[in-house]
Formats: C-alpha cells, structure tokens, sequence
C-alpha cells in the first residue's frame, strides 16, 4: 500500500478562483499523486490547469469545513513558484506540476513533480481527536460509495478519541461533522 498524506489540495477555476479541497496525496518517492473521484471540481481543474498546490495542515476546522460545507473560504498565499494560491495556515506545502495522467473511470491518477516546497511553522504533535476529525470526514466524503448506516456507526466510534482528546478546534470540527451525518 502507498504512502498517503491527508492533505488540502488548492486549484484554480476556470476563472481563476482557487478551490480547496481534502484529497490524500499519494507519495511515490519524489513523485505525488492525485486522484480525485469522477465527476469533481478539482478533477476538472487539474485536467484544465496542470498545477495545484498541496496543504498538510494541523486545523482540521479546514477540513471539516470544506467536507460539510460549514466554511468554505480560508485565508490564502499566493503560491511562489506556480500559478495558485497556498492555505495561510499551512505548515507546509508543495507546489505541483504535472507530469503525466493514468486515466481511470473512477479515479485516474495525476503524477506530479514537486517545484517547489516549504515548510511554515512547527508541527505541535499528534492528537487524536484531529486524527477522528480526518477519518470522519474521508467518511463523510464518501457518502455516494458507502451506506448511511455504515458512515454514522463508523464516526461513533471514533467519538470517544475527541470526547478524551480534544481541543476547542476538534470539538467545533466534530460538531460539523455531527450535524452533516447523513
């Protein structure tokens, strides 16, 4: 199995507005892989713009913002070396070039070679209850594959990581998510 980073991809729009969304980037040595489900936003953009820029982020506020719909506009950076935009709260990022497609009906596979990368601030330690936000959201992001029943029993069980765990940005996170349960 790959390497996968819970990340928030930005791209741009056909008119230049950035999109983020929550995508794992599949590390393959020097290479990273996207790939995002058929139909979406960012699968249009890379295909029209061949560049985006990858955000490891510590606020899972962000992800479950962008996953529920809750806030959908965070502070952004212009990005320094491709044409796009960075996450402000960034610790790191990596910015994209394409390098070739694996074309997929479901899911096809964008290989990119890193241009630029830089690291942002400290990374505080592991938590968690931002490890429950993150896998409740790539739940909730799969509500099209995965039966309701089967979403809600799995986020259960991860409320006792962020009841024991949490901090004020993982509890506000949690209720998104709770409030989004299908």
């Amino acid at each position: 199995m790959p390497l996968i980073r819970e990340s928030i991809v930005a791209t741009l729009a056909a008119d230049g507005r950035p999109h983020l969304a929550p995508l794992g980037v599949i590390v393959e040595g020097e290479r990273r892989i996207l790939a995002p489900f058929h139909p979406s936003t960012t699968l249009a953009n890379l295909r029209r713009d061949a560049v985006a820029c990858v955000n490891y982020v510590q606020d899972v506020r962000i992800f479950a913002g962008l996953i529920t719909h809750r806030r959908s506009h965070w502070p952004l950076l212009p990005a320094e070396r491709v044409r796009g935009f960075r996450l402000e709260a960034a610790l790191a990022h990596e910015e994209l070039e394409l390098v070739d497609i694996v074309e997929d009906p479901t899911r096809p596979r964008f290989r990119f070679r890193v241009v630029h990368a830089a690291v942002h601030a400290p990374f505080d330690g592991f938590n968690r209850a931002r490890h429950a936000v993150i896998e409740a959201c790539i739940l909730l992001s799969r509500r099209h594959l995965l039966p309701a029943e089967q979403i809600r029993e799995a986020i259960a069980a991860l409320a006792p990581l962020v009841d024991k765990t949490a901090g004020e940005a993982e509890r506000e996170a949690w209720t998104w998510i709770r409030d989004a349960l299908p």
